[in-house]
């Protein structure tokens, strides 16, 4: 099972559902229709492609296992992701390539889809199975509006006008944040994972003892003019701070601070367009290779993600999440700011828990094959959906991503 749904009635999963689908809707509504076209790099998707992939989805496990045909079975190649055991897709590096259908005719299909999804509930004939596959998909599209608003920033950000995706985003004034400091985290054995309450991805799962050492967390992130010290001190040039593969990395991509920032390390692209960067803030838009070397010129180290997941069982599970109407990173209040922001690098691989076991059949594909070489991040991002964030989520990144609202806190080993 992938979770204990909690439906009370099929009159709110109703709700539910319409709500997270017309979300995907409002996050594009200031695009123009060629910006949902446009395919930055190969990990960037289009807009358009997002919108018609989280409906194949959809489409291909809740209602065709229900007997309602496909609409279009070129549908069915174009927007498959990485599902090889349901059929061959169109390469992931070419999206930007699929000018049609328009984006008016995928908008056709999301209302089609929506048309036959709330007829199969209306009906209220769902067995426990499919259920699980419709709270998976809705997860699922909730993972796409982050992945929406990260891509299309992205894509606009070489733009030569730098355009704005959002003029009405809410930006509160930086106030500074208190003194970086370490909190003693536990040691010893600790209960690690999801515990079994509502909906949660595979990959959180099973609970399961874990053995953390002696060790502090830190109080909060690392922020931009933390991080500003750091490459003014010629962190960048300075060999025996970086990891050899980040050295080899920075020196082939030319990487001197972090993504969107101009080069006199003032300005930041935004989805609200440049702005002055916020020295208070989060750093954000930086790889794990970038954070790591930045722990190491501290004097510290990333956490793990078990020390991190423990570290923030007692934490409120809110945060500066989508609903903020920032969707960027902002400075703390005197939290702690374990959940939204950025999403932070920890320095665990990411890789099965003991006696995981993946979905089964082709939904077995969703987590389980990616657990080689990618990092493991915690906490969500300032455009992660607030309901859809938890303290055992896993999500991962390869460590010379940047695109994502990547951010991190220090940690440090402890001599007791």
């Amino acid at each position: 099972m992938v979770t204990d749904t909690i439906i009370e009635d099929m009159e709110s999963l109703i709700e539910k559902f319409q709500r997270v689908r017309e979300t995907t809707l409002d996050l594009v509504r200031e695009l123009r229709a060629e910006d949902t076209t446009a395919q930055s790099m190969p990990d960037v998707s289009p807009t358009k492609w997002h919108l018609a992939h989280v409906t194949w989805f959809f489409e291909r496990f809740v209602l065709e296992p229900c007997g309602v045909p496909r609409l279009d079975d070129e549908y069915h190649y174009l927007f498959n992701s990485y599902y090889n055991s349901v059929g061959e897709m169109h390469p992931r590096p070419q999206r930007g390539l699929i000018t049609r259908p328009t984006l008016d005719e995928v908008r056709d299909y999301r209302a089609h889809v929506d048309e036959q999804m709330l007829r199969l509930l209306d009906a209220g004939d769902i067995d426990d199975a499919t259920l699980d596959v419709l709270v998976l998909g809705l997860n699922h599209e909730q993972q796409h509006q982050e992945l929406i608003l990260t891509d299309i920033k992205h894509v606009l950000s070489l733009n030569p006008q730098q355009p704005a995706a959002r003029t009405d985003l809410h930006m509160p004034a930086g106030k500074a944040p208190p003194a970086y400091d370490f909190m003693a985290g536990a040691s010893g054995i600790v209960q690690i994972g999801h515990d079994g309450d509502g909906f949660c991805f595979d990959n959180e799962t099973p609970r399961h003892d874990a053995l953390l050492h002696a060790h502090d967390i830190g109080n909060r992130l690392v922020t931009n003019g933390e991080f500003r010290e750091f490459i003014r001190s010629g962190a960048y040039d300075d060999p025996l701070l970086w990891l050899s593969d980040g050295w080899a990395t920075i020196r082939a991509q030319g990487w001197n601070r972090p993504l969107y920032w101009d080069g006199a390390l003032e300005t930041e692209f935004t989805l609200g367009g440049r702005r002055e960067i916020d020295q208070h803030a989060p750093v954000t838009h930086v790889s794990y290779y970038e954070a790591d070397a930045f722990a190491r010129w501290a004097g510290a180290r990333l956490p793990t993600e078990f020390e991190w997941e423990h570290a923030a069982a007692d934490e409120s599970c809110s945060g500066n999440l989508l609903a903020a109407h920032t969707w960027q990173p902002v400075a703390t209040n005197g939290g702690r700011q374990f959940i939204g922001d950025v999403w932070e690098w920890t320095s665990s691989a990411y890789a099965p828990y003991p006696g995981f076991r993946p979905l089964a059949g082709s939904l077995g594909e969703y987590n389980g094959k990616f657990m080689c070489n990618q990092m493991t991040v915690r906490g969500g991002s300032c455009v992660t959906a607030d309901d859809h964030i938890r303290k055992s989520y896993r999500s991962f990144f390869y460590p010379d991503a940047r695109w994502q609202f990547l951010g991190f806190r220090l940690a440090r080993d402890r001599h007791d």
